[in-house]
């Protein structure tokens, strides 16, 4: 027993302190979201090729600091637009199959195509898929509504394979509605090397909100009922390295993406040389007070009076340091 406890002492004494700081965001229903795939923004939304930065920012007699902590993108949980909204896992009816074709698979595998008249063969089992698919369906399309969640994600620059023109067509992802074993396992194969060739890439599911089938999820836009079971839902947290005890203030921006990778954000063509910049656009805008002994509090607001974007900021800074909460 002696030897396993010097053994244990010697390996907690191999662990570094974590040196950063926990920032805890909470970003208001109207935080504007990003489209779907390929879509123009509606009202509320921005292009789906831009990510979100959130600054810190110093001030000196002599110049105005400003430093990256964390890049995130806001999606909805679920886009049935996504060439990649698939189910994967060894515990899925059709691993690999666009989530969009779902129940007509299981109408197909039950033959139950009106619940209210299932056939006589119909077994207790295949009543109760399909019972569940036709749910499902309708959870799905209430998470990719605009009162749906809002997912805060990991931000990439990535995108999928273009889709295939047919069924039979190998150079590309098979189109949704190609649901044979061979296309269900070409889909699969590509959706999953693109995810791991950019693990932030983001790609929600419907099966686990807070496991993506790709990227990560720092939590949610609040919303004060959930299209699924209406209770409150919000709040996202990331680790930064920053210890951010003295900082003067915390902004949001949104930039474009360079997924061409030549040093400058992928501006549509036609935008005006003076709205290009190196931040982007800012959403957001608050100053630290610190109410509570340990946790520095910033409310944010948009530098545009008319706009709805409001957010609370929580930063306990300096964990190594931390002797208030842990």
């Amino acid at each position: 027993m002696r030897t396993i406890a010097i053994a244990l002492l010697s390996l907690a004494a191999c662990i570094d302190e974590f040196q950063g700081s926990n920032v805890q965001i909470d970003l208001a229903e109207t935080t504007p979201v990003q489209t779907v795939i390929g879509a123009t923004p509606r009202d509320g939304e921005l292009p789906n090729n831009i990510h979100f930065t959130l600054y810190a920012i110093k001030d000196s007699a002599e110049a105005t600091s400003i430093f990256e902590l964390q890049r995130f993108e806001i999606h909805r949980v679920t886009d049935p637009s996504s060439p990649c909204f698939i189910d994967v896992g060894e515990h899925v009816p059709f691993p690999g199959l666009h989530v969009s074709q779902y129940v007509a698979e299981m109408q197909k595998k039950t033959g139950i195509t009106d619940l209210a008249n299932p056939p006589a063969a119909a077994t207790e089992a295949d009543k109760i898929d399909m019972a569940t698919a036709t749910q499902r369906y309708r959870n799905v399309v209430a998470l990719a509504s605009a009162a749906g969640l809002k997912a805060v994600t990991s931000a990439s620059e990535a995108g999928y394979p273009a889709v295939a023109a047919n069924c039979t067509d190998t150079n590309g992802i098979p189109p949704p509605m190609c649901t044979d074993e061979a296309s269900n396992a070409r889909r699969l194969a590509a959706c999953q090397a693109a995810w791991d060739a950019d693990p932030n890439l983001f790609e929600g599911t419907d099966r686990v909100l807070t496991k993506p089938l790709g990227g990560t999820t720092y939590g949610y836009v609040d919303i004060m009922q959930s299209p699924i079971n209406f209770a409150p839902v919000g709040g996202a947290q990331f680790f930064v390295d920053e210890t951010l005890n003295d900082v003067d203030g915390y902004a949001v921006y949104w930039q474009y993406d360079d997924a061409n990778h030549d040093g400058k954000p992928d501006y549509p063509a036609g935008t005006p040389v003076d709205e290009m910049n190196d931040l982007g656009v800012q959403l957001l805008f608050g100053r630290p007070t610190q109410p509570t002994r340990g946790v520095i509090h910033s409310h944010m607001t948009s530098p545009d009076p008319l706009a709805p974007y409001t957010a609370d900021l929580a930063v306990f800074p300096d964990l190594a340091q931390d002797d208030v909460h842990f």
